[in-house]
């Protein structure tokens, strides 16, 4: 049995994940958002629903009991406050595995006029803010994974490639869908991309920006 926490549960990548996850019998889930009621009638024998706040370490703490990984799909100018939380109460619990969602470009790894697209959409706070908690989370001695999707779309389809810290991002889009099933691989398969930060997109959409703008 793998008990996973979900932070941001309402979130809608957050939502894909957890359909596929309960896909695996061997799957416990918490889902950890603010404002419970949201989710109550996902509650069930393999599913509990937290009231809480990711900025509350004691909230944090109190639904990481028996955690073996903990999935964090959050968001806001304060991610960074949260990334500290997170990495604080992981500390306090002895929960070692994480799972994070990020952004691409916080390494302005995103070559090209797609780059230039990236930097003139995100910056001004976006950019910064989620490059800061990237590195209070790699500066944790946990176990984590973090996730940068390309744009993100809302097709019905699993199909991406990934590309590692350091090597430039590819393509410029991915579907909501293909991060949830990245991250159901990595609870899976818990001793993949262990200290790994991963830019993820869909092959073969490269260009100056994703096609719906």
């Amino acid at each position: 049995m793998t008990n996973v926490l979900i932070l941001g549960a309402n979130g809608r990548i957050a939502q894909l994940a957890t359909e596929q996850l309960l896909a695996n019998d061997r799957n416990h889930l918490t889902l950890f958002l603010r404002n419970a009621s949201r989710l109550a009638d996902a509650a069930g024998s393999r599913v509990k629903v937290v009231d809480g706040d990711a900025d509350n370490e004691a909230d944090l703490k109190a639904a990481m009991a028996d955690t073996d990984i903990v999935y964090a799909n959050l968001a806001g100018d304060n991610i960074e406050d949260q990334a500290k939380t997170v990495v604080a109460a992981m500390d306090a619990t002895n929960v070692k595995r994480l799972i994070w969602i990020s952004t691409l470009g916080i390494y302005d790894e995103v070559p090209g006029k797609y780059g230039e697209f990236n930097h003139k959409m995100l910056d001004g706070g976006y950019l910064e803010t989620y490059s800061a908690a990237a590195k209070v989370i790699e500066g944790s001695d946990l176990d984590y994974t973090i996730i940068r999707p390309a744009w993100l779309s809302n097709r019905d389809e699993i199909d991406y490639e990934t590309t590692q810290k350091g090597e430039p991002f590819k393509g410029t889009e991915v579907s909501r869908k293909s991060i949830a099933a990245l991250v159901t691989q990595l609870v899976a398969d818990p001793t993949q991309s262990i200290h790994a930060s991963l830019g993820v997109n869909k092959p073969n959409t490269d260009g100056d920006k994703p096609v719906w703008y």
